[in-house]
């Protein structure tokens, strides 16, 4: 996969970088939810943004655990949002798995698809035939996100894990970020089939490698850089596929998780959307027994972060907090006054949590 401009091992502190991210990285591997939109809304500034690191040299390529929708349908919605994409710029959890299904069963093979269209497809584009019952003889299990899994869908799924069956999850993120907060997710409707089974499934999407690995093989890059809003799904499956990451503050994770975050989970730069691909990323410094960004220094002792100055901009003090706590070890420290003060210098922001 090439050489990387940041360093990927998960017990250093925050990475910096001297230039933007869109001119340092070839590939930026974007998670949707969460990171572009927020359910049928798009981030303020998203499609701006990326059409600028577009403009800098960088490929934008969007890397989905929600399995739904196709990738045509994928890239629609984003054009209907102001964001320019055709189907190649889309890879889904449910191409992984199907891909994946691929490898193994003669082609075609019958799936018991526990989804919705997305998934379906792609194993129509692997030359795997879905099927939605048991009685139709499949010889595989798959199962993805999509808004209509019901009571009857997860019935049949459980009745072909119980027969034995192999299966196949396209992701397991218990939550999916909406307008309304967070929903349950692929990973809420495995756990269902898994209740009802006693047997858990093998995964595809993120935080599993294949996804990503899978990603950077197709447009060949050589400085991928993983954007999410995620630490269990985007920021881990980073790590794990031996990729930096970017965490940016419009979805799921918040300044008290990234605060909190074990090693696996510790992104290498931070935003607060995907403005951040534009901009230098400073380093956190060591001064004394406190960690500096910019104007913003914060100390840890008896379990506790404390400010020893503010600075004038949250971004900074949460970069200089995390630096503090993860130079501790993995046991998190009372963040209490970090986030205090995040949300005195930029107001009730969503992500000062």
């Amino acid at each position: 996969m090439g050489t990387h401009p940041h360093a990927v091992d998960a017990e250093q502190t925050l990475q910096g970088c001297a230039g933007a991210p869109a001119q340092a990285h070839d590939l930026a591997l974007l998670d949707l939810d969460g990171v572009v939109y927020v359910g049928r809304r798009l981030v303020p500034g998203a499609a701006e943004a990326l059409e600028r690191a577009r403009a800098a040299g960088m490929r934008i390529a969007f890397v989905t655990n929600n399995a739904s929708r196709s990738p045509g349908v994928v890239a629609e919605a984003l054009t209907s949002l102001g964001v320019a994409a055709v189907p190649d710029d889309v890879v889904t959890s449910a191409q992984a798995a199907a891909a994946l299904l691929a490898a193994r069963l003669p082609g075609g093979s019958r799936v018991l698809v526990v989804g919705g269209e997305g998934l379906s497809w792609a194993l129509q584009e692997e030359g795997l035939l879905p099927v939605s019952s048991v009685d139709d003889g499949p010889v595989a299990v798959v199962q993805g996100f999509s808004p209509d899994v019901g009571w009857r869908m997860l019935a049949e799924g459980s009745r072909a894990v119980r027969a034995g069956l192999p299966w196949l999850a396209t992701n397991t993120d218990l939550t999916v970020p909406t307008a309304h907060g967070p929903a349950p997710g692929n990973g809420a409707l495995v756990a269902a089939v898994a209740a009802a089974t006693g047997v858990q499934p093998e995964v595809a999407g993120k935080p599993r490698p294949p996804l990503f690995r899978q990603a950077v093989l197709r447009y060949g890059s050589r400085s991928p850089l993983v954007i999410g809003d995620r630490l269990d799904t985007d920021i881990e499956g980073a790590h794990a596929a031996g990729l930096p990451a970017m965490l940016v503050l419009t979805g799921v994770s918040g300044a008290g998780d990234v605060i909190a975050a074990s090693p696996q989970h510790r992104p290498h730069l931070l935003a607060r959307d995907l403005g951040g691909l534009l901009v230098p990323h400073p380093a956190p410094r060591r001064v004394g027994e406190s960690w500096a960004v910019g104007e913003a220094e914060v100390g840890a002792g008896e379990g506790r972060l404390r400010v020893v100055r503010p600075g004038r901009d949250g971004l900074d003090l949460l970069r200089a907090a995390c630096a503090a706590a993860w130079a501790g070890g993995d046991d998190p420290p009372d963040a209490a006054e970090v986030l205090a003060g995040l949300v005195r210098l930029e107001g009730e922001v969503g992500w000062a949590r």
